[in-house]
């Protein structure tokens, strides 16, 4: 029995974002880089994506993890971790 599979639109370019703001490939992204190579229908711009994550894992920007997700690789850990900030709009008044 064969099984289809079929990335998810745009999930090349979350994880290429990903690795370049974190600095980790991490195993999840390396199984979706894994599934997206086996689909048929992979764009020419997913996959010039995809080259240039791996050449940037090659020339040593991007680090291999075997963890499953980079928030612990994060350089700014306040950026994964829910405030209670709120942003006012400079024209908006706060009364």
């Amino acid at each position: 029995m064969l099984i289809k599979h079929q990335i998810l639109p745009g999930a090349i370019s979350e994880i290429l974002v990903s690795a370049r703001e974190t600095g980790v490939l991490t195993l999840a992204d390396r199984y979706g880089l894994m599934a997206a190579t086996l689909d048929e229908h992979l764009t020419e711009e997913d996959e010039r994506s995809m080259n240039r994550l791996l050449r940037s894992v090659i020339k040593g920007k991007v680090k291999i993890s075997p963890e499953i997700s980079a928030v612990y690789y994060s350089p700014y850990p306040t950026l994964f971790h829910r405030t209670n900030t709120v942003y006012v709009s400079p024209k908006s008044s706060v009364a």
